[in-house]
């Protein structure tokens, strides 16, 4: 056993669909969140800059004495993790190829989509994480800039957001894929919406869920789960932690309805 913490770190507030996966299929594990809000979105930030956030956020979860960090940001992912891997002083798995590989089992005609932000979709890391998975896979890729906004903005079911996404997913619905990698942790808000429009015969891959599940099974193949009665999480945010502590209500619901969010120095 291993009673340390797992740590969870995202530009912002998307990760927490992350944090309620894991709380959800490992109830008694504790979890230190970390939401980069002072620098977030990392989408328009350059490669560079998304690489030394994320080192300086891994030291920092290294200094908490986690366990295992999980990037619940797949831009953190794509550009840190996955491109061009960084030092790393901890595990720390992503949220990009455990959604790939549970769509690629999942497809039945080889034709996958993807969506997710312009900074995600731009650096190709699904592309090549559906290559390496399975090079005979097509995958179709579409950027979605407004669901985040909508979805901090509490607007997940609204004719507006079902209109937006009837835009941005007719290109795959024409592509008749099978099965859509929900690639932005924010997207799981959306599931409703997302499931309307591209049908019943869709299947959504959330990587949140997926990526909770690689926690899952990393911990048990360590013996590394923690029993807790009653674990306590803590949310710290670099930025306006009133603001934050809203948007932690929209994303875990009732559970955790205040959470402790404390501040971190951005550099």
């Amino acid at each position: 056993m291993d009673q340390r913490p797992i740590g969870v770190f995202d530009s912002g507030v998307g990760g927490l669909t992350v944090a309620r996966a894991l709380m959800d299929l490992l109830p008694d594990e504790r979890i230190v969140y970390l939401g980069d809000t002072a620098r977030g979105p990392y989408g328009p930030r350059r490669q560079e800059e998304v690489c030394d956030f994320t080192a300086e956020i891994l030291d920092w979860l290294a200094a908490q004495d986690v366990k295992l960090a999980v990037a619940a940001c797949n831009t953190a992912t794509a550009a840190a993790l996955d491109t061009d891997p960084i030092p790393q002083p901890l595990p720390v798995i992503g949220v990009i190829r455990p959604a790939v590989a549970h769509a690629v089992r999942t497809t039945r005609t080889g034709r996958i989509g993807v969506i997710g932000t312009v900074g995600t979709i731009a650096s190709g890391a699904y592309d090549r994480a559906v290559h390496e998975a399975d090079p005979d896979v097509k995958l179709f890729s579409r950027a979605c800039p407004r669901f985040v906004p909508l979805v901090e903005q509490g607007r997940t079911t609204d004719p507006e957001v079902l209109e937006v996404a009837r835009e941005y997913l007719a290109p795959l619905q024409a592509a008749a894929i099978d099965t859509l990698i929900l690639g932005c942790t924010h997207y799981p808000l959306l599931t409703g919406v997302l499931s309307y429009v591209m049908g019943p015969d869709v299947v959504l891959v959330s990587s949140a869920e997926t990526a909770a599940r690689a926690v899952f099974a990393e911990l048990v193949e360590r013996d590394a789960q923690a029993h807790l009665a009653d674990p306590d999480h803590r949310f710290v945010a670099t930025g306006d932690p009133h603001e934050f502590t809203t948007m932690a209500e929209r994303f875990l619901g009732p559970r955790v309805s205040q959470p402790d969010v404390a501040w971190l120095a951005a550099g």
